[in-house]
């Protein structure tokens, strides 16, 4: 009998036997996501709801920023890299060894200190606030208040959309720099005089949404492309991806998925939107 025991024992230990039921333990799969911290809550979100309905699958999400995801996947470090960025706009990838899936739109916007006293200024203006031309907010109409720059860290994909629409070439002034979408909510929040930027998905009633040339950050706005400091979200995978990560994403390309969780988490359905733009920013047909 006691033989018999550790028989049994060490099959469950191998995760080859279930029970007395003709069964064999299924170890499970997992895959890794990392990258864009913009994408990264609908990533979470979709991946708690797809391990609910398909119990011992696992789906891995981290953040890290865009370059971090796009070199990983590339690298073979990761199965999935979210990106902000076309894998063409960053240096040292090669997009040929990728395949992309844009799963959503983003539309991002200046986020400022909700006693600056400012609603709206011009793209000229913008420009000038972050490379330091413009350093006080009484100069575009707003208090008596020294700017304060807070800027995304050098391989966030949100930071290299705001800057190829809003500075256009131009160098940022050097400034304290976040990685972490939530944390640049919170300092703006807590900081006279704060301005940065972040995802439309992450503006909360903490701080305000700052109006470009009086037009509103939303998302009717970036459908048309009225508002232009929009990016898609994509989910780099290899070429040869593992049946898991196939699965994973086309769950989040679903109908289900783009109706119920992308559009109420704020970000754009692909679908809806009403124009389509190459890697460079060409508005194509």
């Amino acid at each position: 009998m006691k033989k018999k025991s550790l028989i049994v024992f060490s099959l469950l230990a191998t995760g080859i036997l279930l029970s007395g039921c003709a069964k064999w333990i299924d170890r499970g799969e997992s895959i890794t996501a990392v990258g864009s911290s913009a994408l990264q809550p609908l990533v979470e979100s979709a991946a708690d709801e797809y391990q609910t309905n398909h119990p011992g699958e696992f789906i891995n999400v981290q953040g890290g920023g865009s370059g971090t995801g796009l070199s990983q996947v590339q690298s073979g470090a990761v199965d999935i890299g979210n990106s902000d960025l076309f894998a063409e706009e960053k240096s040292g990838i090669d997009a040929n060894k990728l395949t992309d899936h844009q799963v959503a739109v983003v539309g991002i916007t200046p986020i400022i200190n909700k006693k600056v006293g400012v609603d709206s200024v011009t793209m000229a203006q913008l420009k000038q606030i972050f490379t330091g031309e413009i350093t006080n907010w009484k100069e575009v109409g707003g208090a008596d208040q020294d700017i304060v720059l807070l800027n995304r860290a050098s391989g966030s994909g949100t930071r290299a959309t705001f800057e190829k629409w809003v500075l256009d070439g131009a160098s940022a002034k050097q400034s304290q720099e976040q990685d972490s979408s939530g944390m640049v909510r919170q300092i703006v929040s807590d900081t006279p005089g704060a301005i940065s930027y972040v995802a439309f998905s992450y503006v909360n009633k903490d701080v305000q949404k700052l109006k470009i040339d009086n037009i509103e950050p939303n998302d009717e706005n970036v459908k048309t492309n009225k508002w232009i400091i929009w990016s898609y979200e994509h989910m780099y995978t290899h070429k040869n991806p593992t049946s898991l990560t196939t699965e994973f994403i086309e769950y989040i390309l679903s109908d289900k998925v783009q109706e119920e969780i992308v559009g109420k988490m704020g970000y754009i359905p692909v679908t809806q939107m009403e124009v389509k733009r190459d890697w460079k920013g060409n508005i194509i047909k």
